[in-house]
């Protein structure tokens, strides 16, 4: 594909994620993997989710991943592409729609929307987790990790920071495979 037309393909596939993030970034990161992934074939799926990781390893929003994405698939302009791109149609449509949600903040039909978003929310985070899943237990030992610490979140109240330190030793002393 041409520069222009990769361009245009960034701009294309997040533009529309930008309007489905309900929740936040990591409520479109199952269909961001399928399509960069899987529908242009931009990048791998390992490649994936080490972007993922160094961009929320890093400071700042979580949907840095998008920059680092059109980075490595178009450089500098692909980078700048695909963050407008994350960000000005939601922008837009805040704008547009802000007003008149303040306005029927009480209105049960309001109060039934946000209540129908909050599992579809939740539940695009944890398809976001399986495409983690998927992509990095590689082996006896990164699924001996997932096995361990999945329940530890899940069930128990520990501090997420205890669990991911804990995660961490297991790694190390279970090799990256």
């Amino acid at each position: 594909m041409s520069p222009p037309g990769v361009l245009l393909g960034l701009a294309l596939v997040f533009g529309q994620l930008s309007l489905l993030a309900f929740g936040g970034g990591n409520s479109i990161i199952p269909e961001m993997h399928r399509l960069v992934v899987d529908v242009h074939g931009w990048l791998g799926g390992r490649e994936f989710v080490a972007l993922y990781a160094l961009a929320q390893a890093a400071p700042g929003p979580n949907l840095m991943v998008v920059s680092l994405i059109g980075w490595q698939v178009a450089g500098l302009a692909g980078a700048v592409v695909a963050t407008v791109a994350v960000s000005l149609p939601s922008s837009v449509l805040v704008l547009l729609v802000s007003g008149v949600w303040y306005r029927f903040r009480d209105a049960p039909w309001r109060k039934a929307i946000q209540a129908g978003l909050m599992p579809v929310t939740v539940g695009l985070i944890m398809a976001g987790a399986s495409v983690f899943i998927r992509e990095t237990a590689t082996n006896w030992a990164t699924i001996a990790v997932i096995a361990v610490t999945l329940p530890a979140f899940l069930f128990t109240k520990w501090h997420p920071l205890v669990i991911l330190g804990a995660a961490a030793a297991l790694g190390a002393v279970g090799g990256s495979g």
